[in-house]
């Protein structure tokens, strides 16, 4: 009897699977991929793509232009829709779990040690701050390459830039988003339309459409309701809910975006201290998996309740649920909707808007609470040249940095 033919490669996109492979896959994927967004997608196309053929190359690029497309953190989301396709919504839970453990576990850590041992050991926070000198101005200046290649986008990026530092906090945030947007629609041309989602790859494990629907009410639902809420009742657990559900709901550009969002609602009088948001900020650089658990730490940090591991729980949960919830309601229409060059007009706008708001960040509070003397500044400037011209690894800059900052300030 001759050998059974094997099946083409765009068959082996199989859609059927458990949770718990999913999580277990997740999990090594989330204790080594070290990075940054743009390398932990690499991760995924090696071990999901080319060594487990969970799905095509065709299935994961548009994948992965989806959650380019969407506010939140793109590898959690491409490790969602991944989940949600492989094994239906419990496979979904299971890669944001598996992803997002070992990095959270480790922040709450960070939060513990730093809260009990801030006077102690005020040396290595400030090379923690430094080292976020050197990341963020390394961000800022490549999404500004890639994403403001021309003199309208540069033009976008600094006009937002400067309304963003005169009009501080989330009010003057959201508006520079949402002018981004309206920009893009007037004044820019889209880039290429993404590819089409192949029919074979999510067969059985998408959504059904009102079930998609459902998710995206939820997602705006939430986004109105929450802020009332906290306004309402005043009490704390709504108030983190809500500013890390806004900072999950609002962030274009990954998670470096997300620093300025939630310091302008949580770094006050009575609030976390800049010198503990930084810190935990440059900690969570050296930590593999995504950089939005840095909501742990947030949440832990937080001087009143809920914090410690409670709170930490509480923040992450919410920072990390819009993207579900978009992932969840938007896969189904993907093809759609990236088909109109009205919305990639406006999204190409937003992200120009979002290296202005990166950029006023990295000025404040990231270089005027970190630079205090002339040897914080020549630090920085080491750490920068390590990191963006050297290609030392984030951790181990952010690990020289506080090593540094111990025995030199």
């Amino acid at each position: 009897m001759a050998a059974a033919t094997p099946p083409p490669a765009a068959e082996l996109a199989r859609p059927v699977g458990t949770a718990g492979e999913v999580f277990l896959a997740f999990l090594r994927l989330g204790l080594t991929s070290f990075g940054g967004p743009v390398a932990h997608l690499g991760y995924f196309r090696d071990d999901l793509v080319k060594r487990r053929q969970w799905l095509t190359e065709d299935a994961y690029a548009t994948l992965v232009a989806l959650c380019q497309f969407l506010p939140g953190p793109a590898s959690s989301q491409v490790g969602m829709a991944i989940g949600l396709m492989r094994a239906g919504l419990a496979g979904m839970a299971a890669a944001w779990i598996g992803f997002t453990l070992p990095s959270a576990l480790l922040m709450l850590a960070v939060a513990y040690g730093i809260t009990t041992t801030a006077g102690m050991a005020a040396g290595w926070l400030a090379g923690l701050k430094i080292a976020a000198v050197a990341i963020v101005a390394d961000a800022v200046l490549g999404m500004a390459r890639n994403l403001c290649p021309d003199r309208a986008r540069r033009t976008i990026a600094l006009i937002a830039a400067a309304a963003a530092a005169s009009v501080p906090g989330a009010v003057g945030q959201i508006g520079v988003i949402a002018a981004g947007a309206l920009a893009g629609l007037a004044f820019l041309t889209p880039d290429a339309t993404p590819g089409r989602l192949p029919a074979h790859a999510p067969a059985g494990h998408l959504p059904g459409r009102n079930a998609s629907i459902i998710a995206l009410l939820v997602f705006a639902g939430l986004l109105v309701l929450l802020p009332l809420l906290a306004k309402a009742t005043g009490n704390g657990g709504i108030s983190l809910v809500d500013t890390l559900y806004r900072a999950g709901a609002l962030v274009f550009g990954g998670g470096h975006v997300v620093l300025p969002l939630i310091e302008a609602e949580l770094v006050h009088p009575g609030g976390l201290t800049r010198q503990t948001f930084l810190a935990g900020y440059g900690a969570a650089q050296a930590m593999p998996g995504p950089l939005f658990s840095f909501a742990a730490f947030v949440g832990a940090a937080m001087p009143g309740a809920p914090n410690g591991v409670t709170g930490g729980l509480i923040a992450l949960v919410a920072a990390f649920l819009p993207s579900a919830l978009l992932v969840y309601g938007a896969l189904r229409f993907w093809t759609a909707l990236a088909a109109d060059r009205r919305v990639r007009s406006a999204m190409t706008g937003v992200n120009a808007a979002v290296v202005g708001l990166l950029g006023a960040a990295f000025w404040d509070p990231v270089v005027t609470s970190s630079i205090s003397s002339g040897r914080s500044f020549a630090l920085a400037l080491l750490a920068y040249l390590a990191l963006a011209l050297w290609r030392v690894p984030a951790w181990a800059v952010v690990a020289g940095a506080a090593l540094a900052g111990g025995l030199l300030l």
